[in-house]
């Protein structure tokens, strides 16, 4: 049994959690979206400046939770890539110091890596090969999970991720931030086949469209030419029709690539990761068809989709458990493709 404590600092959520394995002894998110509320999005340097002021106490609390002490963890691990940079960097020092303080194991983790492992949380039977639908703010990918750490992107947003197409919804119709979850909550009060909105098809050189991959700039921008047409209509914009038909769109686009993704490649079982996986459009848009089609689909619990530690933890152990750690050495990225996550480790001396 491997026990870990993980460090999530990406973007605006300051987590650490302990994991044995897949059991989740504790995990602390300290949220800052109140922080961010009033910018209508993330600020890099609030961020990072939250996450500094923050994260000794988080580090404290996820000890106490547990009841653990430092001798009962076998190593520390921290998200490396992608994301801010400076927020990054917060977590990788203090994950670097607590490695060398306490002369424990250090991991880097990819994060899209973590929101994978975010479904292992809660099924004990989960093990590649299966399909992963990464849903978020920042990345729509479709992903064949062949092994740990070893990963082929089968599919891919050529434009907005799916959350960023929420938050930029959300902003049009000046429903607040984050947009995902007033959308959601909105999106049951209305008719989702109110209105017609496209899909977003991604076209192929010499005809044809790409089976896999999705597009959500033209929904966006069909979305604010709909409700420009209703407010010259003179009449009030619906906007829990509105949304719900935007919602549906988008859970029926994601919905019909993974199961076609899923059958083509002969892959049983679709897992959800990602702060989207929340949706519940795409929830029962997905189970719906995954029962017609008789695959298995799992979504991590409610508190597993959107930025956490827990994740990072359970994906560090794997590794762990085959040898994997990081240098000291290593650096933040902003950018990293889920496919060269094996770059980020070496084998155990």
């Amino acid at each position: 049994m491997t026990t870990v404590l993980a460090i999530e600092t990406s973007c605006d959520e300051t987590a650490v959690a302990i994991v044995n394995n897949r059991k989740v002894c504790s995990s602390i998110v300290a949220s800052q979206i109140p922080a961010h509320q009033q910018y209508g999005g993330v600020v890099p340097e609030v961020a990072s400046r939250q996450h500094l002021e923050t994260i000794n106490v988080a580090i404290a609390q996820a000890l106490e939770q547990a009841q653990l002490h430092w001798g009962k963890i076998d190593a520390i691990a921290a998200t490396c890539a992608p994301g801010l940079v400076g927020a990054l960097l917060v977590g990788l020092t203090a994950a670097k110091t607590l490695a060398m303080v306490h002369n424990k194991p250090f991991l880097g983790v990819h994060h899209l890596e973590g929101h994978i492992y975010a479904t292992y949380l809660s099924e004990s039977t989960l093990n590649p090969p299966f399909l992963s639908l990464l849903v978020s703010g920042g990345h729509t990918s479709l992903i064949y999970v062949k092994d740990c750490g070893i990963y082929e992107t089968l599919g891919q947003t050529r434009d907005d991720a799916a959350g960023e197409a929420f938050d930029k919804v959300a902003r049009l119709l000046k429903l607040g931030y984050p947009g995902g979850p007033v959308i959601d909550k909105l999106a049951q009060q209305g008719n989702p086949q109110a209105f017609a909105l496209p899909e977003g098809k991604v076209s192929l050189p010499g005809g044809g469209f790409h089976r896999y991959d999705t597009s959500f700039s033209g929904l966006k921008t069909a979305v604010l030419r709909l409700v420009q047409q209703l407010e010259k209509d003179g009449g009030q914009v619906p906007v829990a029709d509105v949304v719900a038909s935007f919602q549906d769109t988008v859970a029926r686009s994601l919905t019909k690539r993974a199961i076609a993704c899923a059958l083509d490649y002969g892959l049983d079982t679709i897992a959800i990761g990602g702060g989207v996986a929340a949706n519940s459009g795409l929830r029962k848009n997905l189970q719906a068809a995954a029962i017609k089609h008789n695959l298995r689909v799992l979504f991590p619990p409610l508190k597993f989709c959107t930025d956490n530690a827990a994740m990072i933890g359970c994906a560090a152990a794997d590794h762990l458990s085959r040898g994997h750690t990081s240098p000291l050495t290593l650096g933040v990225e902003s950018r990293l493709a889920l496919t060269q996550v094996m770059k980020l480790y070496q084998p155990l001396e």
